[in-house]
């Protein structure tokens, strides 16, 4: 399994995944869940995987295929020639229901499930920054003021982090604490999800990746933010009178 989380915020989009893939007790690998296209100046495209490793690796390797393969690419068919993320997101979805539909039966057979979900998000010149989560159907459900994060994966262990402290006003530098320690929780409870980690940042209006730092098991930051977290916790929780 995998936990990916993304915030859209007034100040620009806060991503951070995991890299974990479990196929088993004795089947654990590392694979990237974060995938970035861009032009600089131009568009900024993030999309994050979680679900079944084939179903999202041939998801991926159709949208890349179609910016860099195809001499015929238009904006029906390439996420780089979209003319709104919108679109974008109704061609991941196109896309990811098509190949789940050209897998399923072979994974079934098998005793695979061909389910997976993906987060998109990004923005492009002249438009605004949007995020999307997209089901394994193709539909979608998109991130708004009242609900500014979208999570996919283990999602249940790092909310509750999310929904306290997430605002469209919470500053980028807050909103990298609120997912790495978002992540943080789910690590703790989930041994399915692990590291390393994969964090960028996109700035509203910048329109490239603004900050991208992949984050190693043993990175001191990180150990020391979330030693720092239960202290905190702990503290608190001793505080609280009944």
């Amino acid at each position: 399994m995998t936990y990916c989380v993304g915030l859209l915020l007034n100040a620009g989009m806060v991503l951070l995944s995991d890299t974990r893939t479990n196929a088993g007790l004795d089947n654990i690998a590392t694979y990237r869940k974060m995938f970035v296209f861009e032009e600089p100046g131009e568009r900024v495209i993030a999309i994050m995987t979680a679900g079944s490793l084939s179903v999202t690796q041939t998801t991926i390797a159709r949208l890349q295929e179609a910016i860099t393969d195809d001499p015929d690419a238009d904006a029906q068919t390439s996420i780089m020639k979209a003319h709104t993320m919108l679109a974008v997101a109704e061609l991941v979805g196109r896309t990811l229901s098509q190949v789940r539909s050209d897998m399923a039966e072979r994974l079934e057979a098998m005793g695979q499930s061909a389910s997976a979900s993906l987060i998109v998000a990004g923005q492009r010149k002249g438009g605004g920054m949007r995020m999307f989560l997209v089901y394994p159907e193709g539909n979608f459900i998109e991130a708004t003021e009242d609900t500014p994060f979208l999570q996919i994966g283990e999602h249940k262990y790092g909310k509750p982090i999310l929904d306290r402290v997430v605002r469209p006003e919470t500053s980028l530098g807050d909103a990298m604490k609120a997912v790495l320690l978002s992540m943080d929780s789910t690590l703790r409870s989930n041994l399915s999800v692990g590291m390393p980690l994969d964090l960028a940042v996109i700035e509203k209006d910048a329109l490239r990746i603004t900050e991208s730092r992949r984050i190693e098991a043993g990175d001191a930051r990180f150990a020391a933010m979330s030693e720092a977290w239960s202290t905190a916790l702990r503290d608190a929780f001793r505080q609280i009178e009944i």
